[in-house]
Parts: structure tokens; sequence; C-alpha cells
């Protein structure tokens, strides 16, 4: 059996192909996914979905969705998004298709009775897999735009938040990850020789600018566009961080620029390390399982700056299958709600 699991978001399209024996057993993973912003080309979506699928269309026996992408300014509601989504997947696809909620698979019809269960629950299906690894620990995965910290014990989440809305509340999700997120919604200022300078707050430059600098991320992983539309090399990155202070690099140095890059990577690692240790004491966890694009960048790193024992997902599951954890954990859900 072959099982393709999505995980649609806002600005990147996941991919995994799982490949089952009789008895349920994966034999085999392939990963991909596409930039696809979905505020400018949801209207796109079926196509771009058959097209990360390529071959393997003639071969799956059912398709599973799961998404954040509800979220797009192009969608005047979430319950709007969720039910587009799902009609444009459901109508890509001549085999089953079923929908991550946080109750569990969901068919079309349940979806649309049920939208708000499908939003943004993509983290359930990233959760099955963290399970495996620690029964009793904090997963946190670090994609490209978000970093979602979901508690689980005795094998299952205990997520207090059920939504976007409530896990801000709870700690559960932070607005902060590799690659998409505003400089200025990390830190107020930074340092420059020995004087504090406050940031400008328009969206001169994003976290992949500054992991790129530090060689936290290779350009091939800058995988979204730039604030300013030119390239991805170290060079453009510093000078797109360079704007953030109302500079440029005639006015400042390369050394100053990794210095503030530093500081600022320094800063989200302590933003994130808040929120988990929020989770950790809550719900008297200690241990906690790592994954995603950022899982060594921030959510390792965060774990390090709270004190905590972690380990990577990549115990279990190849790198590039960590990256795209929720689409894995979609085809395995799916797989099971086939057996029932």
């Amino acid at each position: 059996m072959k099982i393709a699991g999505f995980d649609i978001g806002g600005a990147n399209t996941d991919l995994a192909v799982v490949d089952f024996d009789d008895q349920g057993n994966i034999t085999g993973i392939k990963t991909d996914f596409e930039y696809f912003p979905m505020w400018l080309k949801k209207d796109e979506l079926g196509d771009a979905l058959i097209r990360l699928l390529g071959d393997d269309l003639k071969d799956v026996d059912a398709v599973g969705i799961c998404m954040t992408a509800e979220l797009v300014d192009a969608y005047k509601t979430k319950r709007e998004g969720v039910i587009d989504i799902a009609k444009k997947s459901k109508e890509a696809f001549p085999v089953p298709v079923g929908f991550i909620g946080v109750n569990g698979v969901l068919n079309f019809e349940e979806l649309v009775e049920r939208p708000d269960e499908v939003a943004a629950a993509n983290w359930i299906a990233t959760s099955k897999i963290a399970a495996e690894i620690e029964e009793n620990c904090v997963m946190i995965d670090t994609g490209s735009t978000t970093t979602d910290i979901i508690p689980i014990k005795n094998g299952s989440e205990c997520a207090k938040g059920r939504s976007d809305l409530e896990r801000l509340k709870t700690g559960e999700l932070v607005y902060s990850a590799t690659l998409r997120t505003n400089l200025a919604a990390i830190v107020d200022k930074v340092p420059l020789g020995d004087d504090w300078v406050r940031v400008s707050s328009e969206l001169f430059a994003a976290t992949a600018d500054i992991h790129t600098v530090l060689g936290n991320i290779t350009e091939e992983d800058y995988s979204c566009s730039t604030s300013d539309g030119a390239g991805k090399s170290k060079e453009e990155c510093m000078r797109r961080i360079s704007r953030v202070i109302c500079g440029d690099m005639d006015m400042l140095s390369e050394s100053d620029i990794e210095k503030i890059a530093a500081y600022i990577y320094k800063r989200q690692a302590e933003k994130v390390a808040e929120a988990l240790l929020e989770v950790c004491e809550r719900e008297n966890l200690t241990k906690v399982v790592t994954t995603g694009l950022g899982m060594d960048i921030v959510g390792a790193k965060a774990a390090e700056v709270a004190g905590l024992e972690s380990k990577g997902m990549d115990t279990i599951l190849k790198k590039e299958e960590c990256v795209v954890a929720p689409a894995v954990g979609t085809a395995l859900m799916i797989r099971d709600s086939l057996k029932d």
C-alpha cells in the first residue's frame, strides 16, 4: 500500500509518500516540498499537489491532507480556507482523501460540518511520531514560519490548546522559526560596537538571513522568497540585515552584521525556550523531542537554553523526513484509519 501525505502550509507544501507492507509496516518514504505561497496561488493548489506527487500519482492508494494554509489572508475566515483547501485537494485525486483534525481523521463531508477541527491541526500528525521516541516528552517542531510545542504523556498528545489562538495563549505555538520570521518581531534593539540601536519594524530581513550569515542553513534550505526580491547569498543576506537598523554595507562591516545576527539568534532561542519551559513546567515533563527544518538550529538550541535534555526525531527518521514530519505523520494516520 502506498499513501501520500501532504502538509499544506501558507508558504510551503510538503509531501511524504510512504510505502507499507501487508502488515502496515513502513518499507519506504519519499519526500518533497515546494515553496507555494497560498496567499498568491490558492487557485492553483490542485495542480501543485499533482505536480508534487509526480509519477507516484498512478500508484497511490489514498491521500492524507493536513493544513495550516487556511490562515492566509486570501481567505476571509479559517472556515472558508479549510473548506476551499479540502475541496481542491479532494478534486485533485481519484482515490480516497482523508483530512487530519484535532480528534483524528475526517472525510470531506465530516470536514464541512466541523472545519475548525482541521484548521492548523498538522501538529497532531507530528506528535504521533514523537510519541514513538518518548512516551512522555514535549515535541518541538520548528518549520519555516512557526514552532509547535506539544506535550505528550503516556504516548498521546495532551495539548491544552486545540486551535492556533488557544495555543498562542498556552505556550504551545510560537510564531518564530527558521526562515520567515521578521527580525523586528524578535528584537527591538541590537548591539553595534559599544552601543544599542533600535530596529526598524519594516520587513527588511527575516530569520533565513541571519541563519545563512551564521552558517546554520544552506542556500538550498532558504526555500522562501527574500524580503527584497534579491538573491540568497551570504552577501545579499548581510545587506538585508543592515537595513534592519537603517544602514547599508557602506556603513557597517561584515563583523558588525555577524554580531547582530548572532545576537538575534540568541534572542530567538531564548524566546522559544521561554515557551518551552512554560509547557514543560505546567505538564511536569523534562524530555524534549525536536523535529522540523529548525530541529537543531532552534529546537535543540531552545532546549539547551532551557536546560532540558533533547533528542532529534532523526533517531527514527532521516533528516529530510524530519523536515516534512507532519506529512509523514499524516500518511501514518491515514494508514491507521484505513485499518479501522
